[in-house]
This record gives structure tokens, C-alpha cells and sequence, in this order.
């Protein structure tokens, strides 16, 4: 299940989630928070959902379908922060949960109001099995200057672990270099344990929905049965692979969207309803 904003465009958001859900093979569900107006330009404008229609979305799926990971994205304020714990909760929710923190998109939207860090912390953190900031969200959840090298990634983790993240992947991807680093930390019995995981850089502008993909994409492997660490590795060679299979695709003025559908998978069987 992806709990995210809506892009119309459908190059990110619930459109790339459920797009990349189907690619690999897991049914996709869906809670919409919030309606964007963007395009591969850039956002022009937001409207947060209803807290109660964002509960009540949330209850019909939990209720009824043997969800196994939710992927969590662009949640916009804190009351739907709060909203989104609390339904989780209430509903008994134990499968994995990805949590996207979505706050400034690629193209340097602004997609978040000023409490939602504090929110997701309070709220978010304690339910989530992974988090998965960019460099500009590990930026403002960690507090830190500006991260420019792999030792920075490593203190934002370290900061945002101690903030009460379960796992933190930080993704590298706007650093100036020739390969993408993504850092995995987390706690195992007392001790910090790092893993990385590194894909060549493409030279493409179709590079829309990458974060949301990444993401969805971890969610899908973990209900698929796989460990944390083999789904970010799964992952990031799908992202990568749709990247490289969109290079040559002309969508739009500026970043255009992901190929998910390079090498789709069937959906997979579900023997048990729990």
C-alpha cells in the first residue's frame, strides 16, 4: 500500500508507486493525502485531503486486503502525519513500513509545511522500518550543513538513527560524482552496521519519480519476502534499470518520468488472506 500525494503529471507519487508495485509483481493499493498540480517542471500548486477521508482510506484498505508493507510518501502537514500513525495503529498494522520523507522534490519544490519534521519524528519514526531521505531531507532531519561527501551522509544517519529511526537509507544521488552511493545504517544488538550499495550515474533527464520509486520498490521486495538489505539492493538495481530504459524516451519539458515497465513481473500468488 502507498500512502502519498497525488502527481498528475505521473511521473512521482502515487502514480510512480503503483507503477512500480505492478512492475515487480505485488498488488497495489492506495491512500491519497494530498492532490498536486506538476508537471516535469515543477509543482504550481497543493491540496491537502481531508484527515477523515485520509483515515477512512486507510481503514477500508487495512480492513479488507492482506497488506504486507506500506510505503509512505508525501504527507504535506502534521495533522496527517498524526492521521496516518494513528490509522496505522488502530488497524494493528505489523508488515513493513517505508517511509519517503518527502519534503523538496527534485525539481526544488517545496512539498512540506515547516512542522512536518518534527511530525514524522514523533509520529513516523517510531512505526517505520526504514527511512529513506535524500540528501535534502537528511539535511533537515539531522539538522546539519550542507552534506557534501560521504562522510556527511554518514553523520545525517547517525543524527537521524539517534532521532529514533529504526534504519536509514541516505541516497547520494546529488552528489558530483561519477557513481550513486545510497548508505544504509542501522542498529543491530548496540552496534552500527553500514552497507552500501552503488549504481553508475546515467546521463538522462528522465529522472522524475526516482525517490518514490526507490522506495516503493524496497516496500514491494519486503512484501515479496525479502530482508532489508537484499530489498534496498533489489531496488536500487530496478531504479536503475528504469532509468537507463527511459534515457532515450522524450516526456515532457524537463525531467521526465521513469520506464517501470522494462521487464514486468506477473502478479504474484497470495496463498493466505492474513
Amino acid at each position: 500500500m502507498t500512502i502519498a500525494g497525488s502527481d498528475c503529471s505521473g511521473g512521482a507519487g502515487v502514480q510512480a508507486d503503483i507503477k512500480t508495485m505492478s512492475a515487480l509483481g505485488v498488488f497495489a493499493s492506495s491512500c491519497i493525502t494530498a492532490l498536486t498540480c506538476q508537471n516535469t517542471m515543477g509543482v504550481t500548486d497543493i491540496m491537502a485531503v481531508k484527515e477523515s477521508i485520509i483515515r477512512r482510506q486507510i481503514d477500508a484498505v487495512l480492513s479488507d486486503l492482506p497488506i504486507k508493507a506500506v510505503k509512505i510518501g508525501m504527507l504535506f502537514n502534521s495533522d496527517i502525519c498524526n492521521t496516518v500513525s494513528e490509522a496505522l495503529k488502530a488497524n494493528n498494522f505489523c508488515g513493513t513500513v517505508v517511509l519517503d520523507p518527502v519534503m523538496v522534490a527534485t525539481s526544488g519544490s517545496n512539498l512540506a509545511s515547516e512542522s512536518l519534521k518534527d511530525a514524522m519524528i514523533k509520529y513516523l519514526f517510531p512505526l517505520s522500518t526504514l527511512v529513506t531521505p535524500n540528501l535534502h531531507e537528511a539535511k533537515e532531519l539531522a539538522g546539519c550543513d550542507d552534506i557534501c561527501t560521504e562522510e556527511d551522509m554518514l553523520r545525517a544517519g547517525e543524527k537521524i538513527l539517534s532521532l529514533g529511526a529504526k534504519a536509514v537509507l541516505v541516497k547520494g544521488g546529488h552528489l558530483e560524482k561519477e557513481n550513486l552511493k545510497n548508505l544504509l545504517i542501522r542498529n543491530h544488538n548496540g552496534d552500527m552496521v553500514v552497507e552500501e550499495f552503488v549504481s553508475q550515474r546515467v546521463n538522462s533527464r528522465n529522472t522524475h519519480g526516482t525517490g518514490c520509486s526507490l522506495s516503493s520498490a524496497i516496500a514491494s521486495f519486503c512484501a515479496s519476502g525479502f530482508s532489508l538489505s537484499e530489498a534496498v539492493a533489489m531496488a536500487t538495481d530496478f531504479v536503475h534499470d528504469a532509468i537507463v530504459n527511459a534515457q532515450d524516451v522524450f516526456l515532457g519539458k524537463g525531467h521526465g518520468s521513469l520506464n517501470h515497465f522494462f521487464n514486468p513481473k506477473k502478479l504474484q500468488i497470495n496463498e493466505s488472506n492474513s
